[in-house]
């Protein structure tokens, strides 16, 4: 036998020689007991026994021995134990939250940068090419990705609405100082019957469906994502506040300071006793497990499908390219649209007058963006992805919880003796039931009752997000897409990419753009093509 092997057998044995003369005689003093009461509660309490007395009137930490408790020191250890308990909740799901609320905070950054640049590039767009119109498409263009924020986080504005309203104003621009130009001026009722007939003679083309399309694919996605985030917040806030029953409320005094009262302040719990006592406290929070794995899983499919067409960055990025491509068009197609206009609206009256100049600020499309290598690991998708892997570590969260508190936080190592929350054994002996409801009928330590019904409506919230990030995700042939954020038109498109999706690139060449992100603060932008008027 080693000398390291000697010794620790010898410790083994006089704390059991000393477990045993705690249970045959009780403790002499309850000065220690004093100490940690005080400490604990913060300041003096007065009528703390100084040594235990016989049968004072507790209602939980009832022993045959004398007490160092009495009635108000009980009833202060439980208002203690539920704090604990709370703690201990908060802690343990400390990581997870804040793994959620980061990345949300993150992702919702990054959108409204993509926005912010798009905007950029659609007014630069403006800018170099087409400089005689330039002032007057600021208004719709800023309005256009206003209402695309709003759209994202979560507004009651219809994506339809607002890409048809973008391309209605676009059109008298276009016919004023394109198709029929001139240092001129059109009346306003004029201006009003070309945007009217815009959808009419659809000057165009299709590039204001193919927008709508892409539009509808990728923000319906990303606003949905969004939300599911913020819902996995919340459903950590409330499991982190839960109200517990007495019965729980009992329990984790009985395990957790009852032991005090006998002198035995630094005894932790059984492993089995621990496992009955808080798989009976979490019992109900233990329903949300399987809702918990689907809605992880179903954020990641999701997550997955976001490419493409899907992908918001891709959509976002590019969307002043179909803007040219529609100005073109109709440009082309002047002399008909031209005839259409005069047919519908008649022939202007028109009064000389200065057309307005540029009046973009191009320090805005500097201020917090650079020139940057494009670089595969650093796009919207990835940082997704990143997410969702670290996320996949916490799909079993809530079915395990009330295993990882006793484990990490509670119990006492294994081989030493044990508080089995009558006395301190060598080990506990009752049967250890499993988690959820319905295991709990047998649990020698807590009674748990009914449903509560906070988990309750929090769990309806997970089928409902869930359910919209199914019906989010795109099939590998078709695509449901529904306009309205209230409701609205129903299109079916292909889900597949193609040149008319414009993802083989638009008539003006497709501009590669990546957002890097750095620490989830900082976002730079990668503009290759420089646009010439």
């Amino acid at each position: 036998m080693s000398a390291q092997t000697w010794r620790v057998g010898s410790q083994c044995l006089l704390l059991l020689a000393l477990v045993g003369s705690i249970r045959s005689e009780g403790v002499q003093s309850c000065e220690e007991v004093r100490k940690l009461f005080q400490g604990r509660l913060v300041g003096p309490v007065k009528g703390l026994p100084d040594s235990p007395r016989a049968g004072p009137d507790l209602q939980v930490c009832t022993a045959k021995k004398p007490s160092c408790c009495t009635r108000k020191m009980e009833e202060r250890y439980q208002v203690v134990a539920r704090q604990d308990m709370q703690q201990v909740l908060q802690t343990s799901s400390s990581t997870l939250k804040f793994l959620i609320s980061r990345n949300a905070a993150a992702f919702q950054e990054t959108l409204e940068t993509l926005i912010r640049q798009a905007e950029n590039y659609t007014s630069i767009l403006f800018c170099n090419t087409y400089r005689n119109m330039a002032l007057e498409a600021a208004a719709s263009t800023q309005e256009l990705f206003t209402d695309v924020g709003l759209y994202l986080f979560g507004a009651d504005v219809n994506p339809e609405e607002f890409v048809n309203r973008f391309f209605d104003s676009l059109f008298p621009l276009v016919y004023n100082h394109l198709i029929n130009p001139g240092v001129t001026d059109s009346s306003l009722e004029y201006s009003e019957c070309i945007r009217t007939a815009r959808r009419d003679i659809s000057p165009f083309g299709n590039i204001p469906k193919r927008v709508l399309g892409q539009m509808g694919r990728s923000l319906l996605p990303s606003r949905t994502f969004l939300q599911a985030l913020n819902l996995g917040i919340e459903v950590i806030n409330t499991t982190d506040h839960l109200h517990f029953s007495k019965e729980c409320g009992r329990a984790l005094l009985r395990m957790q300071y009852c032991p005090h009262c006998q002198g035995l302040a630094l005894t932790k719990p059984c492993m089995g006793y621990c496992l009955n006592v808080m798989r009976g406290c979490l019992a109900h929070v233990a329903e949300l497990n399987p809702h918990w794995h689907v809605y992880i899983r179903s954020l990641e499919e999701l997550s997955d499908a976001m490419h493409g067409t899907y992908d918001i960055e891709h959509v976002l990025l590019n969307f002043h390219l179909l803007v040219n491509d529609a100005v073109m068009q109709a440009h082309r197609d002047g002399q008909k649209l031209s005839e259409q206009v005069n047919k519908i609206c008649g022939r202007p009256v028109r009064t000389p007058t200065q057309s307005p100049r540029c009046s973009f600020d191009g320090s805005k499309e500097k201020h917090g963006m650079k020139i940057s290598i494009r670089n595969g690991e650093e796009t919207l998708a990835n940082r997704r992805k990143e997410f969702i892997n670290s996320l996949r570590l916490y799909r079993t969260f809530y079915g395990g919880l009330a295993d990882q508190l006793c484990a990490n936080e509670l119990d006492a190592a294994d081989g030493l003796p044990c508080w089995n929350g009558e006395d301190i054994v060598k080990s506990y002996t009752q049967r250890v039931v499993g988690n959820g409801i319905k295991a709990q009928s047998g649990n020698p330590e807590v009674k748990v009752k009914g449903t509560n019904p906070v988990i309750n409506q929090i769990i309806d919230k997970l089928r409902h997000v869930i359910q919209l990030l199914q019906g989010r995700s795109p099939k590998p042939t078709k695509w449901e897409l529904h306009m309205g954020s209230g409701g609205g038109t129903v299109e079916q498109v292909s889900g597949d990419c193609d040149d008319e999706d414009g993802c083989g690139g638009s008539g003006s060449g497709e501009v590669k753009r990546t957002l890097k992100i750095t620490d989830c603060e900082s976002i730079v932008l990668e503009n290759k093509q420089s646009m010439q008027a």
